[in-house]
């Protein structure tokens, strides 16, 4: 049965490899029960957690970043690949999730966690400075994406209370194949798939405006 391991938050801490100088990266995990709702637009809205800081509004935050998921599965294969501990939340990941395919779900999928709470996912996580900056391994963004595992942010549809431990269930599974795997690979170092995400329609306006710039002239996802 998928279920939260962990719900983990972070403060603001200082960073050299940020344009602002601080980062909300350094999330640890917390017992108590955590509020989720819609942040608002990105540039303005923050985290999707009550007590969770998203520091540079510029490229994170906002609805379609609302929260952002990582399998312990996966890192537990980072663990083994870099030989080093990776405790939940090390990646900046809100929900460290068991028994679910993060990196398998498609773009629009649903997920109700706990008893109130619905997400959707929106769109994968691109690795960045800061990112590698924080883990301290050479070459990180480059070694991240071949891996095309990079867990997956996700919006709120309807907000709720949630804590470790809570289950996951699928709620809803779009008709297309757009994954998160597949999505991450087209935004990085497969342009040429992104034709392919114009099919999915929970896809982030950012993103599709890159796909159809890409795609032929008689592809048009609106008729």
């Amino acid at each position: 049965m998928p279920f939260l391991l962990s719900v983990n938050l972070g403060a603001a801490s200082p960073t050299t490899h940020s344009e602002i100088g601080v980062t909300g990266i350094d999330k640890k995990p917390v017992t108590d029960p955590v509020e989720v709702r819609a942040p608002g637009a990105k540039g303005a809205g923050d985290s999707g957690l009550a007590g969770d800081r998203v520091c540079d509004l510029r490229h994170h935050g906002g609805n379609d970043q609302a929260v952002y998921a990582y399998a312990r599965e996966d890192l537990d294969g980072w663990e083994v690949e870099l030989s080093r501990p990776l405790p939940c939340g090390v990646f900046g990941e809100n929900l460290t999730t068991a028994g679910i395919d993060v990196t398998g779900a498609l773009i629009g999928e649903r997920w109700r966690v706990g008893a109130d709470l619905v997400l959707e996912i929106a769109e994968p996580r691109i690795p960045c400075r800061v990112f590698a900056g924080w883990l301290s391994e050479r070459g990180w963004v480059k070694t991240f994406t071949a891996k095309a595992v990079p867990g997956a942010y996700l919006r709120v549809i309807e907000p709720g209370t949630i804590q470790a431990g809570d289950r996951i269930t699928v709620v809803h599974r779009p008709a297309h194949d757009v994954t998160i795997n597949l999505a991450f690979r087209a935004l990085t170092a497969e342009s040429a798939l992104l034709p392919r995400l114009l099919v999915a329609d929970a896809l982030p306006e950012e993103a599709r405006q890159r796909a159809r710039r890409r795609a032929p002239i008689a592809l048009d996802d609106s008729a």
